[in-house]
């Protein structure tokens, strides 16, 4: 399994206008974070968790050619914003996109993107397929995908778990039943948004004693903040398998 992170960051994680912290007038490129989404290709599929507004790009950067499915983790819009460039793939192949979600995502997704899904679509607008799922393992193309539900104030979210790796974005609540789903996993990429406290993710000390409670051998923290600081900086601070996440990031399994 070859997992991309295709961006570490969130809306206040991408260089801010007119902003003169030293994160956003930073030239390290790990300081350099689009929102928040990854790649991953295994049993010769190739799938993304989530489509951000900066998902054209990312996919580009990565000259991603195949995309057989995207996993969406819930309907915020720096999540989900991109969905219209998955265009570009049934193009290349001449299917439907599969996409997943909980119910409620995709009846956001169809409210939010009505030409998609219209009766009478215009020429050459994306074709999905919509494929609701509940909190319970699921195939997807001959891979098993495992969900993870965590709260993101009092937002469900779906993590998910591929074999052994594990993905959990936007939470700041996850109960001992859905962490028992995560222990074992020997890849974490793990939300952690800023220092402060804050309303529905991980604080940076959250995150870290998660990490450590798992127990998994390589952590990554994403969904990452400009308050949290230099990439170099933090990452100096952080205990031993535990390190900061950065976009194009390359994992294998």
């Amino acid at each position: 399994m070859l997992i991309t992170l295709l961006g570490t960051g969130t809306s206040s994680g991408v260089p801010l206008i007119g902003c003169t912290c030293a994160v956003c007038r930073s030239v390290d490129f790990r300081d350099k974070r689009l929102r928040a989404s990854i790649h991953i290709a295994t049993e010769g599929r190739s799938f993304v968790i989530d489509t951000g507004p900066d998902f054209r790009q990312q996919v580009l950067r990565l000259n991603l050619l195949q995309l057989d499915a995207v996993l969406y983790t819930h309907e915020h819009k720096d999540h989900t914003a991109g969905l219209d460039e998955v265009r570009a793939y049934n193009f290349r192949s001449g299917r439907d996109m599969p996409i997943y979600g909980r119910p409620s995502v995709l009846a956001q997704l169809q409210q939010e993107f009505a030409y998609i899904f219209a009766e009478k679509k215009y020429p050459g607008v994306p074709r999905v397929q919509v494929n609701p799922i509940q909190n319970e393992p699921f195939e997807m193309m001959g891979v098993r995908i495992v969900p993870i539900e965590v709260m993101h104030h009092k937002l469900p979210v779906y993590g998910y778990r591929i074999g052994d790796f594990t993905y959990l974005t936007d939470l700041n609540f996850i109960s001992e039943a859905e962490l028992a789903k995560v222990m074992g996993t020997r890849i974490l990429v793990l939300d952690a948004l800023q220092r402060d406290p804050h309303i529905s993710h991980f604080t940076l000390d959250q995150a870290v004693a998660l990490a450590q409670r798992v127990g998994a051998e390589q952590t990554y923290f994403t969904h990452i903040s400009h308050k949290l600081g230099l990439h170099r900086e933090v990452e100096a601070e952080l205990p031993p398998g535990i390190r900061l996440g950065y976009d194009t990031l390359q994992l294998r399994l």
